[in-house]
């Protein structure tokens, strides 16, 4: 039998332990393979609080969702024109619930679609400068119901988005955004503030400005929702 000199052992023992990463950093590629091709299809609810159902609101909504539609991930849209949501009753039954026990109106659908989406596109109208009185009874609701069943909203994906005709919109999209904060929720920005102008429909679309933030606030999501759904 054949005695091995230290180099020859110290040679061996390097490309055993070479082998072993090799084989490890192998295992651990095909693993991360897998996983890019089977992480799932994360969903994306967007809700428009405008009073109109042909609004400039929904067509910033339009713009950033369809930035979103290019990653192939599952969106809803829900507009609140034509429904009377009402006011929280402030009755606190909702504790251990997960929702509200008062089913008179949409709300209750709405909220289990709002707790099952990973990202929550919200925008809104200004109305006196603030969001419309419909979306605001939604962030009551859902608020008291979330604070009565804590970490319903945590780490999910929020952007907000406002439009007005001058004046008002900081204040609207304020609202918004801290529904998300108060719910910790990863809140989403773009080049400028989420906001367009515009009076009558479709006068949004002419805000060249507004309409490159809509744009890249869906591709900053995107690009966030990508990050996050690697971790699913």
């Amino acid at each position: 039998m054949s005695v091995m000199n230290r180099r020859d052992a110290i040679k061996r023992i390097g490309l055993i332990a070479a082998g072993t990463v090799l084989s490890a950093t192998g295992i651990a590629e095909a693993a991360n393979v897998i996983d890019r091709n089977t992480k799932r299809r994360m969903k994306i609810l967007a809700i428009n609080g405008s009073a109109r159902k042909e609004s400039n609101t929904g067509d910033m909504i339009d713009l950033v969702i369809a930035e979103l539609a290019k990653s192939g991930h599952d969106i809803e849209k829900i507009n609140l024109a034509g429904e009377i949501i009402n006011p929280c009753k402030a009755c606190f039954a909702c504790a251990g619930k997960r929702n509200c026990v008062w089913r008179n109106d949409i709300f209750c659908d709405l909220h289990d679609k709002m707790v099952a989406a990973d990202v929550l596109v919200i925008g809104s109208p200004t109305y006196s400068a603030d969001v419309s009185t419909s979306l605001k009874a939604v962030f009551e609701r859902a608020s008291v119901v979330s604070d009565t069943n804590p970490g319903m909203f945590s780490h999910k994906i929020g952007a907000g988005l406002v439009v007005g005709r001058r004046a008002g919109t900081m204040n609207a999209l304020d609202s918004i955004n801290h529904f998300f904060l108060n719910k910790e929720m990863f809140v989403v920005g773009s080049t400028y503030w989420n906001m367009a102008y515009g009076k009558l429909p479709g006068e949004a679309l002419k805000d060249r400005e507004g309409v490159e933030t809509m744009k890249n606030l869906g591709k900053n999501i995107s690009w966030l929702l990508e990050k996050m759904s690697q971790q699913y």
